[in-house]
């Protein structure tokens, strides 16, 4: 099952070979997990077809009275849901055919269970966001095609990743370009009019919304999914490759938590709570396993502490698999796990019991108690495997009585046998895991040791035997638990960042077309102030100078300088451009933001539509918030007053009149003066 690529002499090839597709996508790679994927495709629309006909059928029986035309929708209704019985059944199988995942080297191993990827129809995103360029931020969204572009390109690389690293990379990657898209084009008021269409990878149904919520969330299946493949891909052979699905496990687990933690209303059966509780549970138990087999590798020595923590060790992978196939078993999961999943998962549970009672039994049939053995440190160790032990026996007893030791230890070999029995009839339950050759011939191999240690012990006197084997607790040295994502580690440049800072430029606030302002400089003061940054805002506006004049207002974000884009520069850099101008007219355009003055709106009770806004209104609205805030009467300034005092305490997003008279011949300049040369206050 390795990689097959196309000719090497067709155009696409050569397209490959320059780089042109993504790093981490490979559409043109023939692998037999490429072919699962499409024929998983071929079953979705098929099962797609077969629902919409069977949601005919039930609206026509619905609306008609006419017995003929009901007894035929009925039996339309029939044959619909057979066949899509028959092609759900076809999706389980593809679901189980774990080999295809598996290392392709010559292994020993009990294969895993990975999943598999949810598949997407292609979306053009050209037109929406377009729209809401030219619309929210009165840009020519022509100028960003590229971006859209780029931005979609991402998305179809990500229907086919490469089962590597590289793969997770791009994923998380379209992940956090996804939260950048969100803020910038999906204000929480309004619909975008993308439809978003995902297929259950159980069950095949699609799911379709106008919610990105949906996208992000089925990317992060993914990449959980290709986190499981990733791991069982691993040569569990090697202690490297151990390690590598240990990890690839983890953060699995660690990912669909996630995904279980942040989007609890997803639509999908296969990202419901439920669902997830389960697959979480499943990879942490394939992670233990794989610590088990780790912990196995160089091989077990017959020592009893070491016989002690094997047993105790595959004890707990027997233990986590228990609780695995519990919850697949439960409602409402049941209806829609993949029934031979399940029946691993008890396989798996009754054969790490089997080996558990196994160790014990070898441990006390192959190993006597010599007086130069410590007996405190094996009976501490013994009592630890048990939580009762048999009637009328002690740990130290069983250890020094040779005749308990053989009976409890016989006693052991026959629950093991019976485990190991329960785990082959299962398996042949099962007609796709009874076509897994590796999986049968590791169970009979270890039901035939378990069988041939017990006619090496067998006496004729057995029968009379009644003593019974207790439990093996399960414990363990190296616990597993999730890995949580860190999206932090992946670089990724927003594609849309020329659209201005994110906290700023966003589609939770509102904006007004970009306003031109020319202004010169009087005696080298600008008339104003700069704050914040990127992009700068306009901050303490004399009424009175050039600027204001022409219509700029107080809280304005200047977007542009002489022609130049300024929305990424602070407030130094601004000045450095100002100060580049000299004494020449500056050109700069300005944009309000609509939420603030509306708001500033509401704060007047005097202010309707068409009415100009004077200061004296500001300036009463400003004592009115703030009678609120400190509870104490103030006296209200006087209707027409305007001083040094006054304007320093001003903060408005509106255009302060200054058509007072005597007031040109009579204006104190600010104390504080800032000429064009001196760059380092930001009032000029």
């Amino acid at each position: 099952m390795t990689d097959t690529l196309v000719p090497r002499g067709c155009r696409a090839a050569r397209q490959a070979e320059r780089g042109y597709f993504r790093k981490g996508c490979n559409p043109l790679a023939e692998t037999g997990r490429s072919k699962l994927q499409n024929q998983r495709a071929a079953l979705n629309q098929q099962i797609l077809k077969a629902v919409r006909l069977r949601t005919g059928a039930e609206n026509l029986l619905r609306a008609t009275s006419n017995n003929k035309v009901r007894d035929q929708a009925l039996l339309e209704l029939s044959f619909v849901n057979s066949d899509l019985q028959i092609l759900k059944e076809e999706l389980e199988g593809l679901n189980l055919s774990v080999e295809v995942y598996q290392n392709t080297e010559e292994t020993f191993s009990i294969p895993l269970i990975p999943l598999g990827l949810k598949e997407t129809k292609e979306g053009d995103f050209t037109i929406p966001l377009k729209d809401f360029i030219l619309e929210h931020y009165s840009e020519d969204s022509s100028d960003y095609e590229d971006e859209i572009a780029d931005l979609m390109d991402l998305r179809q690389a990500c229907r086919t990743p490469s089962r590597d690293e590289s793969g997770i990379e791009m994923l998380m990657s379209y992940f956090i370009q996804l939260g950048f898209v969100e803020n910038r084009f999906f204000p929480p008021t309004r619909q975008m009019g993308i439809l978003f269409t995902w297929y259950d990878s159980f069950t095949g149904v699609p799911v379709c919304q106008p919610n990105l919520l949906l996208e992000k969330a089925s990317i992060l299946f993914n990449i959980g999914a290709l986190y499981t493949q990733i791991g069982t891909r691993c040569n569990r052979q090697t202690k490297p490759g151990l390690e590598n699905a240990v990890d690839a496990f983890q953060r699995a687990a660690g990912i669909l938590n996630y995904l279980k933690e942040t989007f609890t209303h997803t639509p999908s059966y296969d990202m419901s709570p439920a669902m997830l509780s389960v697959l979480v549970k499943m990879m942490l138990a394939q992670a233990q396993e794989c610590v088990f087999e780790q912990i196995s590798l160089p091989g077990i020595r017959n020592e009893f502490f070491t016989l002690v923590k094997m047993a105790q060790e595959v004890a707990k992978v027997g233990e986590v698999y228990t609780l695995v196939n519990t919850a697949m078993n439960q409602a409402p999961v049941k209806a829609n796990i993949p029934y031979s999943w399940s029946n691993m998962a008890k396989i798996k549970s009754d054969h790490y019991k089997a080996l558990a009672h196994y160790f014990v039994a070898t441990l006390l049939s192959d190993h006597q108690l010599h007086p130069s053995d410590d007996e405190d440190r094996q009976e501490k160790a013994w009592s630890q495997l048990h939580d009762y032990m048999p009637e009328g026996l002690m740990s130290l007893t069983i250890l020094r009585d040779t005749v308990q030791r053989k009976r409890l230890g016989k006693a052991h070999l026959r629950k093991a046998i019976v485990y190991h029995e329960e785990a082959l009839r299962v398996c042949g339950l099962c007609k796709q895991l009874r076509n897994i050759d590796i999986l049968q011939e590791i169970l009979s191999v270890a039901h035939k040791r378990s069988l041939i240690k017990y006619t090496q012990h067998e006496q004729e006197d057995d029968f009379l035997s009644l003593m019974e084997a207790s439990t093996v607790l399960p414990k363990t040295e190296h616990k597993v638990d999730m890995v949580v994502p860190q999206f932090s580690k992946v670089k990724v440049k927003d594609f849309f960042e020329r659209l201005g800072p994110l906290p700023v430029f966003s589609a939770k606030q509102r904006w007004t077309a970009p306003r031109t302002i020319h202004f010169h400089c009087q005696e080298g003061e600008l008339g104003f102030t700069l704050k914040g940054g990127p992009p700068v805002q306009v901050h303490c506006l004399d009424p009175g100078c050039s600027a204001a004049l022409k219509g700029l207002k107080e809280g304005d974000y200047i977007v542009s300088i002489n022609g130049l884009d300024s929305k990424w520069l602070g407030v130094n850099d601004v000045l450095e451009k100002f100060k580049s101008v000299g004494e020449n007219d500056i050109e700069i355009k300005v944009i309000s933001c609509q939420d603030m003055m509306a708001s500033l709106y509401n704060k007047s009770a005097t202010y309707s539509v068409g009415m100009q806004k004077t200061y004296s209104l500001i300036c009463l609205a400003m004592e009115e918030d703030k009678i609120n805030k400190t509870k104490k009467a103030t006296s209200k300034l006087p209707f027409l007053s305007w001083g040094t005092k006054n304007r320093q305490k001003a903060a408005s997003t509106l255009c302060l009149p200054y058509d007072v008279a005597g007031s040109s011949q009579t204006k104190k300049k600010p104390d504080s003066r800032l000429t064009v040369q001196n760059i380092e206050n930001s009032l000029y």
